[in-house]
């Protein structure tokens, strides 16, 4: 009996874990985010270029850590609780999309070199920019509704 307590206040503990690095990556996405949509109107200058370099390899990095520490979880089927796994069946697919509209920006624009030939996309940047702010406002609804689900907080 008492293994069974301290293997499942063990597994809470790394679930514990996990959450917190995902927010942590979450936070400083967000952050670099805005820091990057503050150079509006973009320019072809070094300042721009390294501030859409720098979040596209957060962005990315968030987008794994959601996984590994989120939804890898729950599919290696290490998740057992019913609610949890509710909610997580019930919003994977749209995760799943938001996923593949971080991919698609991070594609476009990761090795983009503004200063040198690439200028043009700087027209496509503001519109993709505020489309990938709604799409990363969807998905971290999306994940805290599994987050709630998992520490017991839903809402």
């Amino acid at each position: 009996m008492a293994s069974d307590f301290n293997a499942g206040s063990d597994r809470r503990g790394r679930s514990r874990e996990k959450l917190a690095t995902l927010v942590k990556t979450r936070t400083e996405t967000l952050s670099l985010y805005t820091e990057l949509a503050n150079q509006r109107p973009f320019e072809a200058d070094e300042i721009t270029r390294d501030a859409l370099q720098e979040f596209c390899q957060a962005l990315i990095d968030y987008a794994a850590s959601a996984h590994f520490q989120l939804y890898r979880f729950i599919s290696d089927k290490l998740e057992r609780r019913v609610p949890v796994l509710e909610v997580a069946d019930k919003i994977y697919p749209r995760i799943v999309q938001t996923t593949d509209l971080i991919l698609r920006f991070n594609d476009k624009y990761e090795d983009v070199d503004i200063v040198n030939g690439d200028a043009e996309v700087l027209t496509l940047l503001d519109s993709d920019l505020s489309m990938l702010g709604e799409t990363l406002a969807e998905r971290i609804q999306l994940e805290d509704q599994v987050i709630g689900a998992i520490t017991g907080q839903m809402h």
